[in-house]
């Protein structure tokens, strides 16, 4: 091999090494990483309250009593054929794979005559819990979450005017019914206008 193949060789390994260099420059200019002059906003996501489901989840869920002031109970009574396969509602009725519910609103919980109920209903109604309007909601939303261990399968209502209207009809599954709930103070005095405030416009 003679000096020119070899200057050839070399002028070779020379130029490849040189186009890889310039190729890395090009690269390394055009992915670079560029930092605005002027940062933007910093998003920061609220944490929730511990024991809580973050900022306004209290105010989201209107308490039952407010949802039975306009229920309508003749729209719970179609609600009511979703639990028409394991319930009765007729005074004197038959149980079924669950207790007859007439009479169902403040009554004791586990306490309908030959029904045999389970474990955690029994345990969920040691210190006298009744089925007071407070508890059928809670149930009916999620019934396992709600009473752990009960044997019923239902994956709850989570429509809330839906659950209203059942509950409202519920009650009149009675020769007398209980009393609707009380609105609670902080709703009424929410809903009314402020003391001082714009009157509104006479007709």
């Amino acid at each position: 091999m003679d000096s020119f193949e070899i200057n050839k060789i070399i002028g070779g390994l020379l130029a490849t090494v040189f186009v890889m260099f310039s190729v890395t420059l090009v690269a390394d200019s055009l992915f670079a990483a560029h930092h605005p002059e002027k940062p933007g906003y910093n998003v920061v996501a609220a944490e929730p309250a511990e024991g809580g489901a973050g900022p306004g989840a209290e105010a989201a869920e209107e308490p039952i009593a407010v949802l039975l002031a306009s229920a309508d109970p003749t729209a719970g009574q179609t609600v009511f054929r979703k639990c028409g396969a394991c319930h009765t509602g007729d005074k004197d009725g038959a149980n079924k794979v669950g207790p007859n519910l007439w009479n169902i609103v403040n009554r004791p919980v586990a306490s309908h005559e030959g029904f045999s109920y389970s474990g955690g209903m029994k345990a969920f109604a040691e210190g006298g819990k009744v089925w007071d309007y407070e508890h059928l909601s809670g149930f009916l939303v999620a019934p396992r979450a709600y009473v752990s261990g009960t044997a019923m399968a239902f994956g709850g209502i989570k429509n809330r005017k839906e659950e209203a209207n059942l509950i409202a009809y519920l009650r009149t599954l009675s020769d007398n019914p209980a009393p609707l709930p009380e609105v609670p103070a902080a709703t009424e005095s929410a809903e009314a206008p402020a003391e001082g405030g714009a009157k509104p416009a006479q007709p």
